[in-house]
């Protein structure tokens, strides 16, 4: 199971810092990836870790403002958002993947419940 957390209101320009915590011995065996949803938009992919933490990749808006990372040690996998713009605002969920450098929705086996996250202009 996943669980994410830390989603909230933020003024634009500023940052926030989404958890994602997993439960289950599997959790440093798999790509953990974030994904967002925006009203009335399909659901995006933003970014994803492989299973070490030792590679990162991510959708070309989250370029240089997005950080993904992990904590095999804490079952933690995480998204420090800087710099967040209104167009940022949506649904964010983290989600495990048994397949490196996945990033298609369909790759994902496991599925967090999603967190909000509203930028004000």
């Amino acid at each position: 199971q996943l669980q994410a957390s830390g989603g909230g209101l933020v003024q634009a320009g500023g940052s926030l810092r989404l958890s994602c915590a997993a439960s289950g011995r599997t959790f440093s065996s798999y790509t953990m990836g974030w994904f967002r949803q925006a009203p009335g938009k399909e659901r995006a992919f933003v970014a994803g870790i492989s299973w070490s933490g030792g590679n990162t990749y991510s959708a070309d808006f989250a370029k240089g403002r997005f950080t993904i990372s992990r904590d095999n040690s804490k079952n933690a996998a995480y998204l420090q958002m800087k710099s967040l713009k209104p167009e940022d605002t949506a649904v964010y969920y983290c989600a495990g993947s048994a397949i490196p450098f996945a990033t298609l929705q369909s790759q994902f086996d496991y599925w967090g419940q999603g967190t909000q996250v509203t930028v004000s202009s």
